[in-house]
């Protein structure tokens, strides 16, 4: 298997692009097919957030236009966080009630949401995941990084590892957003995250860094 290479897309690539991204969501979370043009509006409407990112991982020398598929194997992106954008202020009211004012306007007052992080099934276990996030969150000007991730009884499952790993720590647990469907851990942490070496062993942690 060829290493992936992980490069930055601007909101117009991204926006030309979202036929293969939203195959790797769909592989990735498999959703009710029902709700995946649901999910492209979404993805629309994210890309004309303010200070939008996205990276993708794609097989080195692919193409994402490829009529054959399976170049693109993974991608994430995300936003400055500001009052009116839906998440936000959901999370928001949620951080209120769980912890004050305050508690939430330190994690949400200055804050870049990673929106989505997928990698396709027959490319994970290789770091990709760790890698997109890094390089997301690199250089970023906010003070802290929030996100959410399926929370299925509180399992320890491979995306909360992840998470965790660079230093991220549970900010809501179990819960259930507006509309109903699964529960969720809300994770954050304060930027930059801690840098890792490939192999996932932790390197030293500058000056600065996650508490």
């Amino acid at each position: 298997m060829k290493d992936a290479k992980l490069r930055d897309i601007d909101h117009r690539a991204f926006l030309r692009r979202l036929g293969p991204i939203l195959a790797v969501y769909a592989a990735a979370m498999r959703p009710p097919p029902e709700q995946l043009p649901g999910r492209h509006t979404i993805m629309e409407r994210h890309a004309t957030y303010p200070a939008f990112r996205a990276v993708v991982a794609e097989r080195r020398g692919g193409s994402l236009l490829s009529r054959a598929g399976g170049t693109l194997q993974g991608f994430g992106y995300g936003f400055r966080g500001e009052t009116g954008q839906w998440w936000h202020d959901v999370v928001r009211d949620a951080l209120t009630r769980t912890g004050g004012g305050a508690h939430a306007a330190r994690w949400l007052d200055d804050v870049f949401e990673v929106a989505e992080l997928h990698v396709h099934p027959d490319h994970q276990r290789h770091g990709i995941g760790r890698r997109l996030l890094n390089t997301l969150c690199e250089g970023r000007p906010e003070r802290t990084v929030v996100l959410s991730t399926l929370d299925p009884g509180h399992e320890d499952t491979p995306a909360r590892r992840l998470y965790r790993s660079v230093g991220m720590v549970d900010l809501l647990t179990g819960f259930v957003f507006p509309g109903g469907g699964p529960p969720y851990a809300v994770m954050g942490a304060t930027l930059p995250l801690a840098p890792y070496e490939r192999d996932g062993a932790p390197a030293s942690q500058p000056a600065g860094g996650p508490a």
